[in-house]
Protein backbone atom coordinates (compact mmCIF):
# COMPACT_ATOMS: atom_id res chain seq x y z
CA UNK A 1 0.00 0.00 0.00
CA UNK A 2 1.11 3.31 -0.74
CA UNK A 3 0.53 6.71 0.53
CA UNK A 4 0.17 9.60 -1.89
CA UNK A 5 1.37 12.93 -1.04
CA UNK A 6 -1.04 15.33 -1.67
CA UNK A 7 0.94 18.24 -0.80
CA UNK A 8 3.74 17.43 -3.80
CA UNK A 9 0.40 16.80 -5.84
CA UNK A 10 -1.06 20.18 -5.09
CA UNK A 11 2.80 22.33 -5.04
CA UNK A 12 3.11 20.70 -8.65
CA UNK A 13 -0.27 22.02 -10.03
CA UNK A 14 0.18 25.38 -8.40
CA UNK A 15 3.39 25.71 -10.06
CA UNK A 16 2.12 24.76 -13.50
CA UNK A 17 -0.05 27.30 -13.45
CA UNK A 18 1.93 29.60 -12.52
CA UNK A 19 4.27 28.43 -15.53
CA UNK A 20 1.26 28.74 -17.92
CA UNK A 21 -0.01 31.96 -16.61
CA UNK A 22 3.63 33.60 -16.66
CA UNK A 23 3.96 32.38 -20.64
CA UNK A 24 0.76 34.17 -21.65
CA UNK A 25 1.63 37.25 -19.76
CA UNK A 26 5.00 37.49 -21.07
CA UNK A 27 3.45 37.42 -24.69
CA UNK A 28 2.00 41.14 -23.93
CA UNK A 29 4.70 42.50 -22.80
CA UNK A 30 7.24 40.68 -25.86
CA UNK A 31 6.08 43.28 -28.39
CA UNK A 32 7.49 46.38 -26.64
CA UNK A 33 10.96 44.53 -26.34
CA UNK A 34 13.73 45.25 -28.34
CA UNK A 35 14.57 41.59 -29.30
CA UNK A 36 10.67 40.23 -28.98
CA UNK A 37 12.72 36.91 -30.65
CA UNK A 38 15.09 36.28 -28.46
CA UNK A 39 12.87 37.45 -25.02
CA UNK A 40 9.79 34.60 -26.05
CA UNK A 41 12.66 32.04 -26.42
CA UNK A 42 14.22 33.04 -22.18
CA UNK A 43 10.37 33.15 -21.47
CA UNK A 44 9.87 29.51 -22.60
CA UNK A 45 12.96 28.31 -21.78
CA UNK A 46 11.95 29.14 -17.97
CA UNK A 47 8.10 28.20 -18.36
CA UNK A 48 9.15 25.05 -19.72
CA UNK A 49 11.42 24.24 -16.87
CA UNK A 50 9.04 25.48 -14.02
CA UNK A 51 6.51 23.08 -16.02
CA UNK A 52 8.50 19.95 -15.95
CA UNK A 53 9.40 20.59 -12.43
CA UNK A 54 5.34 20.25 -11.79
CA UNK A 55 5.30 17.58 -13.45
CA UNK A 56 8.00 15.80 -11.75
CA UNK A 57 6.30 16.62 -8.47
CA UNK A 58 2.69 15.84 -10.01
CA UNK A 59 4.42 12.42 -10.81
CA UNK A 60 6.19 11.77 -7.31
CA UNK A 61 3.42 13.07 -5.28
CA UNK A 62 0.44 10.68 -7.04
CA UNK A 63 3.12 7.95 -6.92
CA UNK A 64 3.88 8.37 -2.52
CA UNK A 65 6.06 6.33 -0.85
CA UNK A 66 5.51 2.41 0.78
CA UNK A 67 3.85 2.31 4.27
Amino acid sequence: MRKRNWRFVFTGFLFLALAIGFFFFMTIIAPSSTDPVEFMKIVGQASGVVGGISLALIIVGLIGKKV
